[in-house]
């Protein structure tokens, strides 16, 4: 039987990190743990966190682009619960996100919809109708 307990964390590195910083803590509402400039590698590296959540938002010189479509292998995209997602793709787009129409899950009967970061990076909206 494993031993794992949860997801500790996602890791994200982007191209400018006071754009992506402000995104992740303005837009999406995540707070700021720590936040740290790592000299010997010219990074920096912020944790941050919402309920049930943590992200590790790092910077790297030269980091290569992301493969994102066609559909590459790795990881996919992020998705996040909300609660109303009319009321959330509402806040998103004040705020400048474009947010791709929002679908009902075939399987589920869950709606979502999806938006991306700053750098691209594929993120998801699920409405769960609980927090």
């Amino acid at each position: 039987m494993s031993g794992l307990t949860g997801l500790h964390h996602v890791a994200i590195i982007a191209a400018d990190y006071d754009r992506s910083k402000a995104f992740y803590t303005d837009v999406l509402g995540f707070t700021v743990v720590r936040e740290v400039w790592r000299a010997e590698r010219r990074s920096w590296k912020c944790d941050l966190t919402i309920p049930g959540a943590q992200i590790e938002l790092f910077t790297f010189p030269q980091a290569p682009p992301r493969p994102s479509r066609p559909e590459a292998l790795g990881l996919r995209h992020l998705a996040f619960t909300v609660t109303d997602i009319d009321a959330e793709v509402a806040r998103l787009t004040a705020h400048g996100v474009a947010c791709e129409t929002i679908r009902v899950d075939d399987h589920t009967g869950q709606r979502f919809t999806f938006f991306a970061d700053p750098d691209g990076l594929p993120l998801e909206l699920y409405e769960t109708g609980a927090g």
